[in-house]
């Protein structure tokens, strides 16, 4: 593969180089640049830098050795300071990895790490410098050959990728695993709504609201996987009429001006009701699509046509980038008709980070890539 997105510190890289954000001055600065320092050797990659480099504008880079790193060289791409976007900062982040990129070509390097440049200590919005990374990088393995990796996340989202990796492997469990383990045990007959073609044996009358009691020569059981999943059914059957009695009379007090709006909308294609749901939540139109790592340009397209179908993957995208709830979610991406399966695994993902609401494409991508399934962003 010669791109891919990876979860890693990037000292750590077994690469023939990596890319270190650095200062136009000879001077450390935090996040990235100062784990390289101390990873290669402080003071002697320091020395290094003021004996032989000395200052470098913006948009610049520089090859040291790499010192102690696994790495043989560390470019160095002299990245710019974010000031709200009007001061040139894209083009010098562009400059960055192109510069970087053909500094490479020209040394023979065959793999190359680079972080998510100025993301970090620098300010640059995060999905904007993925965005411009991955113009950059496709751009040049159009033209040449090379591995490159991007290690997108530091000691904050790494911990953010830990803590989350179990709860998912459950949520997966329950979701895809039940689903799977239902079907071969039952057929999904109940599910398809045909209960009554059951075969005899599964169709036997069994008291599942009793408790399990040993008799005084027996051993207490533990129920059955069949007997499980039906008191499963049975208790999310008794709180849903539980809490619809309960909810009732709130009903019209809070929900009833917002049903008559959604209900205007009964109508709409997807295009409609993703723009109807952007203005609701009061982001913004690039809000969206950069938060979604949506082209522009085909955001353009859904946007300006009612009538334009997009992909799957493009619409569970949007329903990150527009921070939709789950019930919105299944809402607009059956406008486009599409649904979320719960044998698919990628969809249990896209479920499980829209249940958590955690709308980061970049830790969504990595997730795939983790659970053996194509990435969406590499």
């Amino acid at each position: 593969m010669p791109f891919k997105i990876v979860r890693n510190d990037i000292t750590k890289m077994n690469t023939e180089a990596i890319v270190n954000t650095a200062n136009e001055h000879p001077l450390v600065g935090p996040g990235c640049d100062s784990a390289v320092y101390k990873a290669a050797g402080y003071e002697e990659l320091l020395a290094y830098r003021k004996e032989k480099i000395g200052i470098v504008p913006e948009g610049d880079v520089f090859l040291t050795p790499g010192f102690a790193l696994p790495a043989k060289y560390i470019i160095h791409a002299v990245s710019p300071l974010y000031v709200g976007g009007d001061e040139g900062e894209e083009e010098k982040l562009r400059a960055c990895y192109r510069k970087s990129l053909a500094l490479a070509k020209e040394k023979g390097i065959h793999s190359i790490a680079f972080p998510l440049i100025s993301t970090g200590s620098f300010g640059y919005p995060k999905e904007e410098g993925m965005r411009i990374a991955l113009d950059e990088i496709n751009a040049f393995l159009l033209k040449d050959e090379m591995e490159i990796s991007l290690v997108v996340f530091g000691e904050e989202t790494t911990e953010l990728g830990t803590k989350l990796y179990p709860d998912l492997e459950a949520y997966i469990d329950r979701n895809y695993v039940e689903e799977k383990l239902e079907e071969e045990y039952f057929g999904g007959y109940e599910r398809r709504g045909m209960a009554g073609s059951m075969p005899q044996h599964a169709a036997a009358p069994v008291n599942y609201s009793a408790p399990f009691v040993a008799g005084a020569n027996e051993e207490k059981k533990r129920p059955s996987l069949r007997e499980s999943i039906f008191r499963r059914r049975r208790r999310k059957q008794e709180t849903e009429v539980y809490e619809e009695a309960e909810c009732s009379e709130e009903f019209e007090d809070v929900h009833e001006s917002k049903l008559e709006e959604r209900m205007r909308h009964i109508s709409d294609t997807f295009s409609e009701y993703l723009m109807y749901l952007i203005g609701e939540k009061q982001l913004t139109n690039a809000d969206v699509y950069k938060r979604a790592i949506v082209d522009r340009k085909v955001f353009s397209k859904i946007k300006n046509n009612p009538d334009y179908h997009p992909q799957k993957l493009t619409a569970l995208c949007l329903c990150i980038g527009a921070k939709l709830n789950l019930d919105e979610s299944k809402d607009l991406l059956a406008r486009a008709g599409y649904a979320l399966s719960p044998c698919d695994k990628t969809d249990i993902i896209f479920s499980y980070f829209i249940e958590n609401e955690i709308y980061d494409m970049i830790e969504l991508d990595i997730q795939l890539e983790e659970h053996g399934l194509p990435c969406i962003i590499s």
